[in-house]
């Protein structure tokens, strides 16, 4: 099993920028693929951006395409994920999650692990 744990959310300006950290503790964490994904109230947790165990491999949704980057350092069992020129509606619960399959997945049901979310509020 793998425990994770997100931080750096808070509230921030629309245009400005987070970098969100999800420390992980537990089996290897480069075993496991790992993902962020957000929920924002009365809507469906949604897809954000997912890496790879080891080379890198990304993978984002279309909304946040050019303004956020995934990445992880596996020597520091973290992930982070860096939010630039952000927007109201990027306001939600981001939470990051693990997978074990091979390939970089893109839906919840692909994610055994969870943390318990860390809140992003974009004003306008």
């Amino acid at each position: 099993q793998v425990q994770l744990v997100e931080s750096g959310g808070g509230l921030v300006q629309a245009g400005g920028s987070l970098r969100l950290s999800c420390a992980a503790s537990g089996r290897a964490f480069s075993r496991y693929g790992m993902g962020w994904f957000r929920q924002a109230p009365g809507k469906e947790r949604e897809f954000v951006a997912a890496i790879s165990r080891s080379d890198g491999i990304t993978n984002y949704a279309d909304s946040v395409k050019g303004r956020f980057t995934i990445s992880r350092d596996n020597a520091k069992n973290t992930m982070y994920l860096q939010m630039n020129s952000l927007k109201p509606e990027d306001t939600a619960v981001y939470y990051c999650a693990a997978s074990s399959k091979l390939y970089v997945p893109s839906t919840t049901g692909e994610y055994g692990y969870w943390g318990q979310g860390t809140q992003v509020t974009v004003s306008s």
